[in-house]
C-alpha cells in the first residue's frame, strides 16, 4: 500500500528528470539512386567504345542501370516509362577525370600559399563540397582524386556524396600521396618542427616504410595509391622538375603491396628516368609524363602503362608563370614542363600508349575539366572520337571499373550526359553540358 501512494511522486520525478526525446525523425537522405523506368531520346548517341555515333538515339534506364541503348525502332520502350526527349544533343557516358584534387584551394587563390598553416583543418573539405558539385555539373560523373591534405578529407567527401548529403561525382580516392621526405609529395618549405609528416601523412622512405604507408592508406579506405616518382612544379625546394625521387626498389615494393591488396598505383612523374623507373616497377599510370622520350614511350606501351597527360595543368602553370602568380624556381619549372609536354603527348599518341583523360583540377578551376578535350586534340593530334574514348571507356579500364562504367551499354551504371550538337564535329561542345544523370538520378537538365 505504501508503494502505491509513492507512484504519483515517482511519476513527477521521472517527468522532470527524464530527457525529452523529439518525435521528429532524423532526416537522413537516401543514397542517390534512380527510381522507375526512364527513356532518354536524342539526335545522336556516342557510346564511349569508339563505335560510330548512332542517330535518332534512345537509352532505356531502369533504376540505376542501362537496360538498352540504340536507334529508335530497334529498342523496346516499356509502356510505363517516363520519356524525356532532349532534342538536338549527343548522349555520352558520363565523363571521367583520372587526376583531380577536389579538396582545398585552387592555384591562384591568394590565400593558398599558407593554407596548410592558416586554414582550419576542415576548411579544405568544405571547399571540396563546392568543387565536387562544379565537377558533376560539368558532366564528370566519376573522378580519381589523387591526393588530399587533411585526415582523409577526400574519403569524407566520397562518403557524403555516396550517402546523398551533397552532390558530386563518384570518387575513387587515394588519401595521401606517397613520397620521400622532402620530396614533391611532402608539404615542405616551412621551418623545422612546424610540419614534419610521417607515414600517416604519406611520407615514407625505404621499401619497409613504403609498404607500411600503402597499408595505412588502404586501412582507412584508399581505392587507389598515388605516389610521386619525381619532383614536381609546385613544390618548394631546389630539385628540378624531373629529378627522380623514389628508387625502383621502393616503387616495386609499393606496387607489390598495393597489388596484393587489390589496388593500382598512379605515379606522378615528369622526368624521363622517373617515368621509366615507375613503368618498370609496374605502376598503372604515369601522371603528367612531361619529359617522356622515345625509349620511355616504347617501355610504357610494352608494359601497358597508361598516360594521364593533364595538359590543362601544363597550360595553367605556364600561364601562372607568365603572369607572375608563380615566381622563381617554380616559374622556371612550370615553363620547362609546359614546353616539354607538348612533345610528350605527340610521342604518346604516335607510340599508341593507352591514354586516360585527366586534368589536375585544383591546379586549374574545378568545372573547367572539359577544356582538356580541346588540348588533347590540338596539342596531341588525337581525333575527337579518341579523346572521348579516353574520358569514358579508356578511363574506366584504368580504374578497373569497366564492368560498370565507361559506355552506354546494357548493364552499366546509368551515368549519362548530353552536350549540344555533335562533339565529333566540334570538340568544344563538351564544355557546354546540358544534361547530367548519375546513377539514374538527373542532376542537371536544360530548362529546369
Amino acid at each position: 500500500m505504501k508503494n502505491i501512494k509513492l507512484l504519483p511522486l515517482l511519476t513527477l520525478i521521472l517527468l522532470v528528470f527524464t530527457p525529452v526525446v523529439s518525435q521528429t525523425p532524423r532526416i537522413t537522405p537516401e543514397p542517390p539512386i534512380g527510381k522507375g523506368v526512364v527513356v532518354l531520346k536524342a539526335a545522336r548517341l556516342i557510346d564511349g567504345t569508339g563505335a560510330p555515333a548512332i542517330t535518332n538515339a534512345v537509352v532505356v534506364i531502369d533504376a540505376n542501370r542501362i537496360t538498352a541503348a540504340g536507334r529508335v525502332g530497334s529498342v523496346n520502350i516499356p509502356a510505363n516509362a517516363k520519356v524525356i526527349d532532349l532534342g538536338d544533343v549527343t548522349l555520352l557516358p558520363g565523363f571521367m577525370d583520372m587526376h583531380t584534387h577536389l579538396i582545398g584551394r585552387t592555384l591562384g587563390d591568394p590565400a593558398g600559399e599558407n593554407a596548410l598553416v592558416r586554414d582550419y583543418a576542415s576548411f579544405g573539405a568544405i571547399l571540396g563540397v563546392q568543387n565536387a558539385r562544379a565537377t558533376l555539373m560539368a558532366g564528370f560523373t566519376t573522378v580519381r582524386n589523387v591526393g588530399a591534405d587533411g585526415r582523409f578529407d577526400d574519403f569524407a567527401l566520397r562518403k557524403a556524396i555516396d550517402e546523398g548529403w551533397t552532390e558530386g561525382p563518384r570518387i575513387a580516392a587515394a588519401g595521401h600521396s606517397l613520397g620521400i621526405r622532402g620530396g614533391h609529395c611532402d608539404d615542405n618549405g616551412y621551418r623545422p618542427g612546424m610540419f614534419d609528416p610521417g607515414i600517416e601523412d604519406g611520407i615514407a622512405d625505404g621499401p619497409d616504410e613504403v609498404r607500411a604507408a600503402v597499408r595505412y592508406q588502404i586501412k582507412y579506405g584508399a581505392d587507389v595509391i598515388k605516389t610521386c616518382a619525381t619532383a614536381g612544379v609546385l613544390s618548394e625546394g631546389a630539385a628540378a622538375v624531373g629529378v627522380t625521387q623514389y628508387t625502383y626498389e621502393e616503387l616495386k615494393a609499393m606496387v607489390d603491396e598495393a597489388t596484393k591488396l587489390g589496388r593500382k598505383v598512379a605515379a606522378h612523374a615528369h622526368g624521363t628516368e622517373g617515368i621509366k623507373i615507375a613503368s618498370r616497377a609496374g605502376v598503372a599510370s604515369i601522371e603528367h609524363g612531361s619529359f617522356l622520350d622515345e625509349e620511355g614511350a616504347r617501355l610504357m606501351k610494352a608494359n601497358g602503362t597508361y598516360l594521364v597527360p593533364t595538359l590543362s595543368a601544363a597550360e595553367g602553370v605556364e600561364r601562372a608563370a607568365k603572369t607572375g602568380v608563380l615566381k622563381g624556381l617554380r616559374a622556371e619549372k612550370a615553363l620547362a614542363a609546359a614546353a616539354a609536354v607538348r612533345n610528350a603527348i605527340k610521342l604518346a599518341v604516335a607510340n599508341k600508349i593507352p591514354i586516360a583523360f585527366g586534368t589536375d583540377a585544383g591546379v586549374v578551376p574545378h568545372g573547367s575539366n572539359a577544356h582538356e578535350f580541346q588540348l588533347l586534340v590540338e596539342w596531341g593530334g588525337m581525333s575527337n572520337m579518341d579523346v572521348l574514348v579516353a574520358a569514358t571507356s579508356g578511363a574506366a579500364k584504368l580504374l578497373g571499373w569497366e564492368k560498370n562504367a565507361g559506355s552506354l551499354t546494357a548493364g552499366k551504371w546509368a551515368d549519362i550526359i548530353a552536350v549540344p550538337g555533335d562533339p565529333l564535329k566540334d570538340i568544344r561542345a563538351t564544355e557546354k553540358v546540358v544534361f547530367v544523370m548519375k546513377n539514374g538520378v538527373i542532376f542537371k537538365q536544360q530548362g529546369q
